[in-house]
């Protein structure tokens, strides 16, 4: 009983220490359209390697499709029916370290528009 309560307590005290070794800045880009969205990760990328930060991805991550189903006429011909789909395409890019010139250096990019970008420490 004694050695698994010692071992619980070790096993605690290393996992608090491990997590704020090292800090980490995970962003998330999504695009309606897949070129804009590989331009403005390369220069995010180039942006990031300017400063000589480690990156990890770009990530792609799985396109999220929405699908719809209407009626081409508003009464009787309910058989003539179109379909609308509407693709967003994801990437992730994580800095590893990020030091401040890197944080503001990303927050002085000019994107495009119909780019969303959501950035987090992790």
């Amino acid at each position: 009983m004694a050695t698994a309560a010692k071992t619980r307590k070790t096993s605690k005290k290393a996992a608090a220490v491990t997590p704020g070794a090292e800090s980490k800045l995970r962003i998330k880009v999504r695009a309606y359209e897949h070129k804009i969205l590989d331009l403005s990760v390369k220069q995010i990328m180039d942006t990031a390697n300017r400063f000589e930060a480690k990156t990890v991805g770009p990530v792609p991550l799985p396109t999220e499709i929405k699908r719809w189903t209407v009626n081409r006429s508003t009464f009787v011909h309910k058989d003539a029916r179109e379909q609308f789909e509407m693709r967003i395409h994801k990437r992730v890019i994580d800095i590893l370290s990020p030091s401040p010139k890197v944080i503001e250096a990303l927050t002085n990019l000019n994107l495009p528009s119909g780019v969303t970008i959501d950035v987090k420490m992790v």
